[in-house]
């Protein structure tokens, strides 16, 4: 019989001999690889950081991400173009830099959240997957920490599974843990967690996030993201009962509202007792309370964000934000004009899964601020530019917030749309909106 003193030196054994650099890691990739990597907090940044070093031997890699979280040279030089490609499901500051550079070396990869992993798993089997992961326990699990959207999908598919082992990782619960005889290779960065920041919001914000509390009734189950908006709904929301939480992105907010006794989860239909997500990301006090937390729960993204799974859950409310919309509610998240700038995300996921909840009671709400540039282009626009990607489909759209109120679309007519529209635009603007809706036909 093997004891368990035996047992943890064995997986001790299994671990340190799979042991290997960042160098090392990069030089496993080939020419023609599909390299997929962890999206956000779980980025394995030291591998990353040293894929470019295999360029001189590599010809058409393409890495997939999601949200990379620095500008990394494989794929911001432009003498990569030929030896990497980054192919992202949602661009940030860096690969949106090096599309609009015209360097070649980034394309876009449409999708919805809940589908991505499988999508691209029906296209092709990946060769390598690079994540991130805690150091191993005493039975030889490790924790895939931070993020399963599409992780543990890709890197079960995968022909090559590389974790970067970082002691800073919190252990997280769910189905999150991974068992080092599943994995080819670690490579040690204890390296700080990538964080992001809380901003406050402005009174804008504010103005906003009251009009969506108004929305949310004691009792529901919320989606939220991250940034000026949302924190500003999480804000607002102090006052509320009993809110439960199924959401893709575990931020800050949420934490917060968890320990003021908002959200306890008691009556959610759908995982009681439990804040359900998929990742997260925010700040090193999220991270610290995340770890063995037993009242959050990550599961698959696949699960997480099907529209089908979230509209089990009583009173859902999903709330997202928009670049823009159309008077007929065709709302724009994702690019301006043909320009792609972020991406589809779970935006599509959430927002129909909420409008669509079991019980007639789920709402999905889009908030923007009524202008942007300064106040010198309305957010609300007669058609949406040309090349635009419609990220909501109109026949989707529900509830629509700006800082002038709420615009209610579902159901209603294209003239009722037009109305409702006009009337929560900046008030600079409604004049014109309203003669171009006329000479539309929306009026």
């Amino acid at each position: 019989m093997i004891t368990a003193e035996r047992a943890g030196i064995t997986r001790k054994s299994a671990y340190s001999d799979k042991l290997i650099t960042a160098d090392e890691a990069a030089a496993k990739i080939k020419s023609g690889d599909d390299v997929i990597v962890a999206q956000c907090a779980s980025e394995p940044q030291g591998c990353m950081s040293r894929f470019h070093t295999a360029a001189p031997r590599v010809k058409d890699a393409r890495v997939f991400s999601v949200l990379t979280l620095k500008p990394y040279d494989f794929y911001m030089k432009p003498e990569m173009k030929g030896h990497f490609e980054l192919a992202s499901w949602f661009h940030a500051p860096g690969s949106r830099q090096a599309l609009t550079a015209g360097a070649g070396t980034v394309t876009y990869v449409p999708n919805m959240l809940h589908r991505a992993a499988l999508d691209r798993l029906q296209v092709r089997r990946p060769d390598i997957f690079f994540g991130t992961c805690t150091p191993p326990d005493a039975r030889g699990f490790v924790s895939l920490s931070l993020g399963i959207t599409y992780e543990k999908d890709i890197l079960e598919a995968a022909g090559t599974v590389i974790l970067e082992v970082n002691r800073n990782l919190p252990r997280t619960l769910g189905d999150t843990h991974l068992h080092v005889s599943d994995v080819d290779w670690f490579v040690e960065n204890d390296q700080e967690v990538p964080a992001l920041p809380s901003p406050d919001p402005d009174e804008t914000e504010k103005t906003i996030g009251n009009y969506i509390a108004e929305l949310v009734d004691d009792g529901a189950t919320i989606q939220l993201g991250i940034g000026g908006i949302p924190n500003a709904a999480a804000l607002a929301l102090k006052g509320k009962k009993d809110l439960g939480v199924h959401t893709e992105m575990m931020v800050d907010s949420m934490m917060e509202l968890y320990e003021a006794g908002v959200i306890t989860n008691k009556r959610k239909t759908l995982v009681k007792d439990k804040l359900v997500c998929t990742f997260a990301m925010g700040s090193r006090r999220l991270y610290d309370w995340l770890d063995d937390n037993p009242a959050v729960e990550f599961r698959r993204g696949a699960w997480v964000n099907d529209p089908a799974v979230i509209r089990q859950n009583s009173r859902m409310v999903s709330i997202n934000t928009c670049l823009t919309v159309d008077l007929t509610g065709q709302v724009a998240s994702e690019s301006i004009g043909p320009s792609q700038y972020s991406g589809t995300g779970g935006q599509t996921d959430t927002a129909v899964g909420a409008k669509e909840a079991y019980d007639g009671l789920g709402k999905s709400i889009i908030a923007c601020r009524s202008t942007a540039k300064k106040g010198t282009v309305s957010a609300i626009v007669p058609t949406l530019a040309e090349g635009t990607a419609v990220t909501l489909h109109r026949a989707n759209t529900d509830l629509i917030v700006t800082e002038f109120g709420i615009a209610r679309l579902r159901g209603r007519t294209v003239r009722e749309r037009a109305g409702a529209l006009i009337a929560v635009a900046h008030p600079d603007f409604r004049a014109r909106l309203t003669e171009q809706a006329a000479k539309l036909g929306y009026l």
